[in-house]
């Protein structure tokens, strides 16, 4: 008998399961012989190679959707068999939740909604990069502060003490620099963070899962870095902190934009609670509910009020990138911080196992976005690999130069999250020692890759661009600061195809030169530029690409560094 409609918000229907992703239906797993078992194990290992060390389990489900829902005995006799599984493959489980299915027996019958989460063979954490936006004064160091120190908050600002860079952070207590900090959880669900004053090594070694937070600046004058941070270290998620009292002001709309503009799925934190009525906190979810509704925007906001709210949104969102989870919570009374780490907790990873090991099979290459010097280590550069694998020990090729060329290097170690690793990954961010190399040499915006990748260099490009805001009109000639991932430089408009001028709200095909040194550049690549008011988005097209004799590599091995 199928239910009759069900409760309101209980369909009788879950989408029917798909082969590929991390999610599998049983209807019940009570004694299975061992033949079945090993089937049952194999089948889990598939499932959580799909969501990359994660899976979750419905039981009580048919394959094709049905909630059919299993009596009190049934359940527990599956659910041990569903432990016993995990321990063959080495994971643990969490029960996510469980509902009731109202059918005609008068026998209750359940759903349970279970995470199956495994450290990799590798030791190869999750890592979901998740950038932190929102007007300044919002309150994002703060919150951050609570979740990767595991304190409430003063009310004065101490939690974010930890998290400044800078000396004037600290007496202005305001973010100009961009800041990394990291929140695990373990297999079990559970936080691990720098309270029990841990050492990041620490949190990385218990962790099966690793959230790294890029804490991006929130004053406008700070917008370069903010607009760096978002296209350079390829965040997972955004987090779009809002503050309960001031509603949206100053530059959430044009963070939000940004969010937008670059396809990075957001979702959103109202902050300081404690300080206002409830009615003003209603207001302000309902100003972001009507902006997310805009045609622009066409975004489905989602309020999440309980644990089960939060399982729901973090599971739609990663499905649907128009759905916006918001939150409302405190960093000060701590109200609602749970259902923040219970999504951070299950939220999956965006490219599947597939994906991720097609970019792996490619040609080694690193973005560099920081260089610093460390004593008694050398010169250290920091950045996302975007493809391929690195090793320790491996030979690459850094550059472009101002002239154009690439400079040969070693790799010397490298650390992610600020332990050492042996071998980087596509997708994964770190920091590479490279010894001796001499530093001037680097910039922000170089790419470090494998010698035989033969890289294309270029000083003028086509891009297909949208204008989003201009005083005047924009013409040949005009100069723009021009974002494309970690590079960063100002270019002159040689061209526009078929137009004189562009207005806001234009789009055209426009020629750029760079006014500085060739740039490493692909197409399809996402671009920003901006001068002062004057903002646009839209992707590389076409390069004129810069051939110089096999790439200059010869020339550059001077007298100070590293040759074979």
């Amino acid at each position: 008998g199928r239910s009759r409609g069900g409760k309101a918000n209980n369909p009788p229907y879950l989408p029917p399961e798909a082969e590929d992703g991390n999610i599998e239906y049983k209807l019940k797993l009570v004694n299975p012989s061992q033949y079945r078992f090993e089937h049952l194990v194999t089948q889990m290992k598939w499932r959580l190679q799909e969501g990359r060390g994660e899976a979750v389990y419905q039981i009580g489900v048919e394959d094709n959707g049905l909630l059919v829902g299993l009596s009190e005995e049934e359940m527990r006799a599956s659910l041990k068999t569903l432990r016993r599984m995990a321990e063959k493959v080495g994971a643990d489980i969490t029960v996510l939740r469980e509902r009731e299915v109202d059918y005609d027996s008068d026998v209750p019958r359940k759903i349970t909604e279970v995470l199956v989460r495994k450290v990799p063979d590798n030791q190869q954490f999750l890592d979901l990069r998740v950038a932190v936006l929102g007007n300044v004064d919002s309150g994002k160091s703060t919150l951050l502060g609570v979740l990767t120190q595991g304190e409430l908050d003063n009310g004065r600002g101490r939690a974010r003490l930890n998290l400044f860079r800078h000396l004037h952070e600290i007496q202005s207590g305001r973010t100009s620099s961009i800041s990394f900090e990291i929140l695990g959880f373990n297999s079990k669900g559970e936080v691990v963070n720098y309270s029990d004053s841990r050492t990041a090594e620490e949190i990385c070694e218990s962790s099966s899962k690793m959230i790294t937070f890029i804490d991006l600046a929130g004053h406008h004058k700070y917008l370069k870095t903010t607009i760096f941070g978002l296209t350079s270290y390829c965040p997972d998620f955004a987090m779009l902190v809002v503050s309960a009292n001031t509603g949206i002001a100053g530059t959430t709309r044009e963070h939000l934009g940004l969010a937008m503009a670059l396809k990075v799925p957001f979702f959103i934190v109202v902050s300081k609670v404690d300080l206002c009525s409830k009615a003003t906190v209603e207001r302000t979810v309902k100003q972001l509910e009507r902006i997310l509704k805009q045609p622009g925007c066409n975004k489905l906001p989602l309020l999440v009020n309980s644990d089960d709210d939060a399982v729901t949104a973090a599971q739609q969102f990663a499905q649907s990138p128009n759905i916006t989870p918001i939150f409302t919570l405190s960093s000060v009374s701590g109200e609602n911080l749970d259902l923040l780490k219970v999504f951070l907790n299950i939220l999956p990873p965006l490219t599947n196992s597939k994906e991720q090991e097609e970019l792996m099979q490619q040609l080694t290459e690193f973005q560099v976005d920081e260089i610093y010097t460390v004593p008694e280590v050398g010169t250290v550069v920091g950045g996302t690999l975007s493809s391929g694998i690195c090793r320790e020990g491996e030979n690459l090729v850094v550059g472009p130069t101002d002239d154009g060329k690439f400079l040969r290097l070693k790799v010397c170690s490298i650390q992610r999250n600020r332990s050492a690793c042996r071998v980087l990954r596509a997708g994964q961010a770190a920091t590479l020692a490279l010894g001796p190399f001499d530093r001037s040499l680097l910039r922000k915006g170089m790419v470090m890759v494998s010698p035989e990748m033969n890289p294309t260099i270029c000083s003028v490009f086509e891009a297909e661009i949208v204008l989003l805001f201009h005083a005047t009109t924009f013409r040949k000639g005009f100069q723009v600061t021009v974002h494309v991932g970690n590079v960063r430089q100002t270019a002159i408009v040689e061209k526009i195809h078929g137009k004189d001028k562009l207005r806001t709200g234009e789009k055209a095909v426009v020629c750029f030169r760079f006014i500085k040194h060739p740039e490493y550049l692909k197409i399809g690549a996402k671009l920003l530029f901006r001068e002062g008011v004057t903002k646009g988005i839209g992707h590389v097209t076409d390069l004129q690409a810069i051939t110089t004799k096999e790439n200059g590599l010869e020339e550059s091995l001077g007298p100070g560094q590293l040759s074979f």
